[in-house]
């Protein structure tokens, strides 16, 4: 993760390469309205998938457990033979779980549903879709200066590990911003690192920030 330095109201973020500092990503400092939608834009994303409920949710924690209804009933804390009249199919013998069960099951669930969500973020990528102050710092005068764009971009599965690690090490909304920025520069204006190289990305006044993941 490059380091981030503050100067003249600015976020730079510094790569050591050889003892040069590259100003590739300039961020203002902001407070107030704004903030956090990054962030918020993020943990959105980890239940863009509906959590499985009812039988579905039973059923998910069975395929968890590879179909064991021991290994359920150890997870849940109770016994086997209560989880088996879950699943059972023979007539009279099918119980539905309790209000009490219901509960274990969703917190159960729930445990396991973000990360593999998050998984397959990591691995696939996502689309950011978001309406901010996007483009160029230099040079002035052209279609690409920064102004408020509202933007589609699809962002690769490394950008994605990059943003849940600085929220894992308590990075905020200007670190986020950091990542984003690079990475939607690179994406969105330079063509996949075929042009303008050199070129610092404005990427501030972010209005909302959502994440849809396939």
């Amino acid at each position: 993760m490059p380091e981030l330095a503050r100067e003249s109201g600015l976020v730079w973020e510094i790569w050591r390469a050889g003892g040069r500092r590259a100003p590739v990503i300039a961020v203002p400092e902001r407070s107030g309205a704004g903030m956090g939608e990054i962030v918020e834009g993020l943990e959105r994303a980890l239940l863009t998938r509906p959590v499985p409920t009812k039988d579905a949710a039973v059923r998910f924690l069975l395929k968890a457990e590879k179909g064991s209804t021991k290994n359920v009933a150890v997870l849940l804390g109770i016994s086997q033979r209560t989880v088996q009249r879950w699943v059972t199919t023979r007539p009279g013998v099918r119980r539905r779980p309790s209000a009490v069960h219901a509960g274990l099951i969703d917190e159960a669930v729930r445990a396991r549903w973000q990360p593999l969500v998050r998984a397959r973020t990591e691995s696939d990528g996502f689309v950011l879709h978001t309406r901010a102050r996007f483009g160029f710092a230099a040079p002035a005068g052209s279609s690409d200066d920064p102004r408020v764009r509202l933007i589609t971009q699809y962002l690769s599965g490394e950008v994605a590990r990059e943003l849940f690690a600085a929220r894992d090490a308590g990075g905020g909304e200007q670190q986020q911003m950091v990542i984003l920025a690079r990475a939607l520069g690179h994406a969105y204006f330079r063509d996949g690192g075929q042009r303008a190289h050199g070129l610092g990305i404005a990427f501030t006044d972010v209005e909302f920030a959502d994440f849809s993941i396939g």
